[in-house]
Formats: C-alpha cells, sequence, structure tokens
C-alpha cells in the first residue's frame, strides 16, 4: 500500500509534527517519493541492500539527523520525528532502521572530538552504515544476575564480551554501537567494527513482519572496540523526556511513537481512496483521521516542550493502538486483497 501514495502528503505530515520548516520540502518529497518505490523490494532485502539508505542520503536526510560540526545539518527533534513519521509513511521497515541509524548517530555524538569527526562526517554522506545494539541496557535481558554485554578494560584499550539480543540490520551495517556495563556498573558504549574478530553476526530472525529490518542477534567473544563513548547524556537509557541538545531521535519512546503514526497514515491513505467509492468507510476514515491528527499533534507539543514519562507511554500506547486499528480496517476494506 505504502508504495502507491503519492510523494507530496509527506511534506504536510511531516510539517504537522515539526515546530519549524523542513531543511528541504522538496528534496522530502524526492525522497519520500524513491522509498516508496523500493519499498517492495525493501520488504525482501533491507533498506541497505534495496537502495532506500542511498536514497535517504542523496537527498540529504541523514544529514539532518547529524551535528552541523560535523557535516550534518542538525535539524530539531519535532522535524526529526518528521521525517521519521513521513519515512514511515511510505516504508515501515526503511523508517525502523533508520530510527536505529539515527540512534546510533546520537549516541555518537555524545563521544568526544575524536569520535565524532572520526564517523558522523561519513554517515552524513552515507558512506557505510551503522546501527545500535543497545537493548540489553533497557529492556532485554534484565532479569539475569550478570550484565548481558560487559566491557572490560585492558591495559590502554577495552574488551568487549556478551551478547546484544536485538540488532537491526547487524549484517548489513559497517559498525554496530552497543552498550555494555563496565566495572563499577556504569554503562558505556562502544563502536564495534561488524567483521571484527570475535564478532558472531547470527542470521536474520523469522520474525512475523518486516523481515527486511534483518533483526538478529550478536554475539561479541573479546572484542576489541573502535572506539569507546562515555556519554554526557545516558543516551540508550533515558527515553526523550525534554527538549534536550543531540541531533538525533532516540529508539523507543516518541520515535516509536512517529513511525507508528506514519503506519497509521499508510493505511488511511488506502482507506480514504477506498471511501471515495465507498460511502460506507467515510465515517470510519474520519474518526480515524481525526484520532491521527490528536496523536501528531500531542507528539508535536512533547518533542518540543518536554513530556513526562508517564505521558510519553500513554502517548506510545495510543499510537500503537491507532496504527493496529488502521491496519485492520484497511485489511476489512480491502477484503483480505
Amino acid at each position: 500500500m505504502a508504495a502507491s501514495i503519492d510523494p507530496r502528503p509527506g511534506i504536510a505530515a511531516a510539517a504537522m509534527i515539526s515546530s519549524t520548516p523542513l531543511p528541504d520540502p522538496a528534496a522530502l518529497a524526492a525522497a519520500c517519493a524513491d522509498i516508496a518505490s523500493l519499498a517492495p523490494r525493501t520488504a525482501a532485502a533491507g533498506p541497505w541492500h534495496s537502495g532506500a539508505f542511498t536514497a535517504l542520503a542523496d537527498h540529504g536526510l541523514l544529514a539532518a539527523f547529524v551535528p552541523a560540526d560535523c557535516g550534518g545539518a542538525a535539524a530539531d527533534e519535532p522535524t526529526l520525528l518528521g521525517l521519521l513519521a513521513a519515512v514511515a509513511e511510505r516504508c515501515l521497515t526503511t523508517a525502523l532502521a533508520l530510527s536505529q541509524w539515527a540512534a546510533a548517530v546520537r549516541i555518537l555524538a555524545q563521544g568526544d572530538d575524536a569520535v565524532r569527526h572520526r564517523f558522523l562526517p561519513q554517515l552524513a554522506r552515507g558512506e557505510g552504515f551503522t546501527t545500535v545494539g543497545i537493548s540489553q541496557l533497557t529492556t532485554s535481558r534484565q532479569h539475569g544476575g550478570t550484565p548481558a554485554v560487559r566491557g572490560m578494560p585492558q591495559g590502554d584499550w577495552w574488551q568487549v564480551e556478551g551478547c546484544c539480543p536485538w540488532v537491526t540490520g547487524a549484517d548489513c551495517c559497517r559498525s554496530i554501537v552497543t552498550g555494555a556495563v563496565v566495572p563499577g556498573g556504569e554503562p558505556c558504549f562502544f563502536v564495534v567494527a561488524s567483521d571484527a574478530p570475535g564478532v558472531d553476526i547470527a542470521p536474520p530472525l523469522p520474525l512475523l513482519a518486516l523481515e527486511g529490518s534483518r533483526t538478529t542477534a550478536v554475539r561479541l567473544s573479546g572484542v576489541r572496540p573502535l572506539a569507546v563513548i562515555r556519554p554526557r547524556l545516558n543516551a540508550a537509557a533515558e527515553p526523550v523526556a525534554a527538549a534536550e541538545p543531540g541531533p538525533a531521535v532516540r529508539t523507543g519512546g516518541l520515535a516509536t511513537t512517529a513511525l507508528a503514526l506514519g503506519g497509521a497514515r499508510a493505511s488511511l491513505a488506502f482507506l480514504a481512496a477506498e471511501a471515495s467509492n465507498r460511502s460506507g468507510l467515510a465515517a470510519a476514515v474520519a474518526g480515524l483521521t481525526s484520532e491521527a491528527e490528536a496523536i501528531a499533534g500531542r507528539l508535536a507539543a512533547a518533542a518540543g516542550d518536554g513530556i513526562a514519562p508517564a505521558d510519553r507511554d500513554r502517548l506510545r500506547t495510543d499510537a500503537n493502538s491507532l496504527v493496529v486499528r488502521a491496519a485492520q480496517a484497511a485489511l476489512t476494506a480491502a477484503k483480505g486483497a
């Protein structure tokens, strides 16, 4: 369905979230058109192989997530969430991968100048891809008695051991930004080359949906990282709760809400097209569209002004409920086709 949507509405969709004009609406429209046309291939091969990530880079969208002093455009949080929602409306697989790339960028931006200038300029240009493996610090493998991933100092270098249970595009990216617990119990971040000795990337998991995300587990055995990041902000464990400095949306929280909103809009576009010839659908389309607009307004306010954790979780739940109901309505209208 996403591949058939005209690219122009993505501009308005992003603008509804963003409190500032997009850096280049024409570039976003062109990127949306490319992503939509590539969506069928992306669903099978992933955005790294389909050309979707290249399209994001070519149209300057990746640069929006990168700080200005590292070759990026440093768009604000509302704008970035708007970009994510617009991409998700065209291809949810691409948007998921982009959210993981953006989370890696945010963590890298918390590094020292040597780390920032080593990795971020090339990522802004789309030269090599990165992803994150940080769920073990936030949601996954929290019940064990020992950390899932540990960082251990070895004189003047570090060694990383453990398992990252969820890594999107691990076998397609040049590097993985992972989180580990270091001696003393402090979380720390490490940049690991995906082809480094001791990195074992499992085959992509057989997911019920979004298999093109190539999400899998990554085991680390005595891996020597490319860089170590002791962030000024805990970019992995602390969801967006205020308008904070930083060039990229985080995993979970508001970013996940933006993906759900974009996915819902894709279903609503299909429903609206069906409703043009089937008057019985008009009320359902109007009700779901009004709900989507309300969620977009709440997301815009949260991105610009901050949001309490309980309200953030409630917003995420409401967006997830909407995207499921919109997809179900679209499936019913299509009679399962």
